[in-house]
C-alpha cells in the first residue's frame, strides 16, 4: 500500500495512490533505504506547483517508470512547505549540482541522506533512462557516487558558519546602499525593480517607505509609488475578486502565474496599508481591503485559521478562471454597459492573452473603482459559478502570523474592526490548535501534524500577536508575544546571534539551515530580529532588544555585500537606529477620547513607534511593561504621552496637542 495514503499533506495526498510506493520523510524510510542498501530518490514540491503536477502526470504516473523507481530506489515525497528545512538544505545541493533550482525538486541521495545527483523537472523518457542510469551506477560505480556525496555533504555543512561581524558600527549608510541598489535596478516606466518575471517583493516597498520616512528622500517614495499604482492597474491583481497572482511573466504587471499564496496577500495588505497612511492615498486602501476581503472570503476556515495557498489551474488549464472574452463580458452587461467596461478594462475582442482578456487597468483610483462596482460585481458572480483552482487548505502557522499582523495592522489604521476580529479568530485558532506540549507545532489539515515549528512560525507568529495588542490593547496577545519571543530565544539561538531554521530539539539534519535572505516572504531571521526588537522596546526588555541587536551584528557584512537580499533585516536596522518614539494613552478604551487619540496616531506614518494603553486597572498590562506604572490619566481624564527613547513631553489632554507632538518629532 502507498505510505502516504492518509497522511495530513495535501500534496502529498494528491496523487497518494500512484503505482510509486511513496515514503514521507522519516525514520521509516531511511531505515529501509539502510535495511535493503538502496539509494533514495526525493521529490520535493507543492500543492500549487505547475510542473509538479506534470511530473506527476507524466513519470509517476507511469507504470514502467514506477516499477523501475519501486525496485532500485526507496521513494520519498515532501511538502515543501511543511519541512522548509529539507527544502533549503537540498536546494542548495540542487543549484550547486545543476547550476539552477526550482520545483519539483529531484534529489538522489545515499542511505545517509546525502545528495549525489540533483535536478528538478525531467520529461518522463530522460527521466526513465536516469533512473537506470543511477539504478546501474549504485550497482556498479558506487564509490564515485559516494565520494561525490561526501564532497556535496560537505558543501551544505560548510555553508553555515558562525557568522563574523563586519567591522564597524551598524551605520544607516547601509540603509543608504540598499536603497541606491532598489533605485539601479528600478523600472521607471513600469514599476517593480529588474524585468520579467516581476514578483512584488512587498518587504522591500514597507523599506523603501522607511528609508524615505528617515532621509526625506523623493526617489523612494517614488519608487514605492510607481510599483503599487502599476500593480494596483495590472493583471497580477485581481480586478474583480481582490487580492494577488503570485508574479508578473511580463514586466507589464499584465499576464500573472495565476496561483494566489496568502504569504503574498499578507505581505502586500501590510505595504498598501503603509503606504495609504504614509501617501495618505486612499486608493491603497480601497486595495488593501480589496485583499483582506478577498482571504476572508476564500481563504478562511470555518474555525478561524486562514488556507495556504489557491491554484493557478482549472479545467485543466491554467488562468481558466479569471480571463474573459470580450463576448462574454457582453452578454453578462450588456452590450452597451460591456463595451463601456470593456474599454475601461482593457479587454478587447482578440483579447491580450490566449484569445481571452485579463482585466487590467490604465489607472487604479477610488473614483474609477466606485463608478465601475456594479458591473464588477455582475462578472464576479458569474465567475463564482465556474469551476474553482484547488485550494490548499493547509494551515501554516508562518503564513497565518504574517496575515494575522497584516489583518490587526489594518484593522485599526484602516478603522476596518471586522478584520481586527478575523485576526483574533486565527490567532485563537493556533492557541488551540497548533500548540502541543508547549511547543508550537508547523501546520494543521484536519487536525495537526506532528512537525515541530520552525524558526518563522515562531517569528511570524510572534509578530502576529504584537500587531494584535497594539490593534486591540488586550494585555493577552502581548503575554503571547512575549511568550513565543522567549520561546524563540531558547529554542533556535545559536552562539553568533544568529537563529537555525530547525529548533535544537527536532531532527538532526545533515547540515544546519540558517534562513537569512528574503525570498517571498522576508527570512526568518529578518522577521525575528523585527520580533525582538520592536517587542524588546515596547515590554522595556533590555535582554529581548539586544538579542535582536545581535542578528543585525551577526548580520553586518551580509548587510554591507548584498544589501538588496536583506530588505527586512535592513528595516530591522531602521528600528534599531532609530530614533525610535514610545507613544502611551492612559485612559480606558471605551472612553471616546481615548478613542479619538488612537485614531490620531493610527493617522500617521510613524514605523519606528510601540503603543501601549494604560487602563485604570493596570495591574496585567504594568506587568508586562513595568514603565507604564508612571503614564497615568492625570485628572482622571485621558492622557497622551508621547515619548522619544522613554523620555516623554508634557502629558495632553486632547487630540489637537496629541497630534503637534506626534508631527513635531
Amino acid at each position: 500500500m502507498n505510505k502516504l495514503a492518509g497522511e495530513k499533506s495535501p500534496y502529498l495526498e494528491q496523487h497518494a495512490h500512484n503505482p510509486v510506493n511513496w515514503y514521507p520523510w522519516g525514520e521509516e524510510a531511511l531505515a529501509k533505504a539502510r535495511r535493503e542498501d538502496k539509494p533514495i530518490f526525493l521529490s520535493i514540491g507543492y500543492s500549487t506547483c505547475h510542473w509538479c503536477h506534470v511530473m506527476e502526470h507524466e513519470s509517476f504516473e507511469n507504470q514502467a517508470i514506477a516499477e523501475v523507481l519501486n525496485e532500485n530506489f526507496v521513494a520519498i515525497k515532501v511538502d515543501r512547505e511543511e519541512r522548509p528545512d529539507l527544502d533549503d538544505l537540498y536546494m542548495t545541493a540542487v543549484q550547486a549540482m545543476s547550476g539552477q533550482g526550482g520545483w519539483p525538486m529531484s534529489v538522489f541521495l545515499t542511505p545517509d541522506r546525502k545528495p549525489f545527483f540533483a535536478g528538478t523537472y525531467f520529461p518522463p523518457q530522460q527521466f526513465m533512462t536516469l533512473l537506470k542510469n543511477v539504478a546501474g551506477a549504485w550497482k556498479e560505480h558506487r564509490s564515485d557516487l559516494t565520494s561525490q556525496s561526501e564532497q556535496v555533504a560537505q558543501f551544505l555543512k560548510e555553508r553555515v558558519k558562525s557568522s563574523e561581524a563586519g567591522e564597524g558600527d551598524l551605520v544607516p549608510a547601509l540603509l543608504d546602499s540598499a536603497a541606491r541598489m532598489a533605485e539601479m535596478s528600478y523600472d521607471v516606466s513600469r514599476g517593480g525593480f529588474g524585468g520579467a518575471p516581476k514578483f512584488p517583493t512587498p518587504h522591500k516597498l514597507t523599506f523603501l517607505l522607511r528609508y524615505a520616512e528617515r532621509t526625506d528622500s523623493k526617489a523612494p517614495a517614488a519608487m514605492v509609488r510607481g510599483t503599487l499604482d502599476a500593480m494596483a492597474a495590472g493583471g497580477i491583481h485581481d480586478q474583480l475578486g481582490g487580492g494577488f497572482h503570485r508574479y508578473s511573466t511580463d514586466a507589464n504587471w499584465l499576464v500573472p502565474h495565476f496561483e494566489k499564496m496568502l504569504y503574498d496577500q499578507a505581505g502586500l495588505a501590510i505595504a498598501y496599508t503603509q503606504a495609504s497612511i504614509f501617501f495618505k492615498d486612499s486608493a491603497y486602501a480601497l486595495v488593501a481591503r480589496g485583499i483582506l476581503d478577498y482571504v476572508e472570503r476564500d481563504l478562511k476556515h470555518p474555525g478561524g485559521g486562514y488556507y495556504a495557498a489557491e491554484d493557478a489551474d482549472s479545467e485543466g488549464h491554467e488562468g481558466t478562471f479569471y480571463v474573459w472574452s470580450a463576448g462574454e463580458i457582453d452578454s453578462i452587461l450588456g452590450s452597451e454597459r460591456g463595451l463601456a467596461f470593456r474599454k475601461e478594462y482593457q479587454a478587447s475582442d482578440i483579447g491580450n492573452w490566449e484569445g481571452k482578456n485579463i482585466l487590467h487597468l490604465k489607472s487604479f483610483t477610488p473614483e474609477g473603482y466606485e463608478r465601475w462596482r456594479a458591473e464588477r460585481e455582475d462578472l464576479f458572480q458569474t465567475r463564482s459559478k465556474r469551476p474553482r483552482p484547488h485550494r490548499d487548505e493547509k494551515i501554516l502557522v508562518a503564513w497565518n502570523g504574517y496575515m494575522i499582523e497584516a489583518m490587526a495592522q489594518a484593522g485599526a489604521s484602516l478603522g476596518e474592526p471586522r478584520y481586527i476580529e478575523s485576526a483574533v479568530q486565527a490567532a485563537t485558532f493556533i492557541e488551540t490548535h497548533l500548540w502541543k506540549d508547549g511547543r508550537l507545532l508547523r501546520h494543521y489539515r484536519d487536525g495537526a501534524a506532528p512537525v515541530l515549528g520552525y524558526l518563522d512560525d515562531y517569528a511570524f507568529l510572534g509578530r502576529g500577536y504584537l500587531a494584535l495588542y497594539e490593534a486591540t490593547f488586550d494585555p493577552r496577545w502581548l503575554e503571547a508575544a512575549v511568550r513565543v519571543a522567549h520561546d524563540l530565544v531558547r529554542i533556535f539561538a545559536r552562539s553568533d546571534g544568529m537563529f537555525t531554521m530547525t529548533g535544537a530539539d527536532a531532527e538532526s539534519l545533515l547540515a544546519p539551515v540558517v534562513d537569512t535572505y528574503d525570498g517571498a516572504m522576508p527570512s526568518g531571521n529578518a522577521a525575528a530580529a523585527v520580533l525582538l526588537l520592536h517587542l524588546g522596546h515596547l515590554t522595556g526588555d533590555r535582554n529581548m532588544e539586544e538579542q535582536g541587536h545581535r542578528v543585525l551584528v551577526a548580520m553586518q557584512s551580509d548587510l554591507k555585500q548584498a544589501p538588496d537580499a536583506h530588505t527586512e533585516m535592513l528595516s530591522a536596522l531602521d528600528f534599531d537606529l532609530g530614533p525610535k518614539m514610545e507613544i502611551i494613552v492612559a485612559g480606558e478604551d471605551r472612553d471616546p477620547v481615548v478613542r479619538e487619540m488612537w485614531r490620531a496616531v493610527r493617522d500617521e506614518y510613524l514605523p519606528n513607534a510601540v503603543m501601549a494603553l494604560r487602563p485604570s486597572d493596570a495591574a496585567k498590562i504594568t506587568s508586562l511593561v513595568p514603565y507604564l506604572e508612571a503614564q497615568v490619566a492625570l485628572g482622571g481624564k485621558a492622557t497622551a504621552y508621547v515619548c522619544q527613547g522613554y523620555a516623554c513631553r508634557l502629558p495632553v489632554h486632547n487630540v489637537e496637542e496629541l497630534r503637534k507632538n506626534l508631527t513635531d518629532h
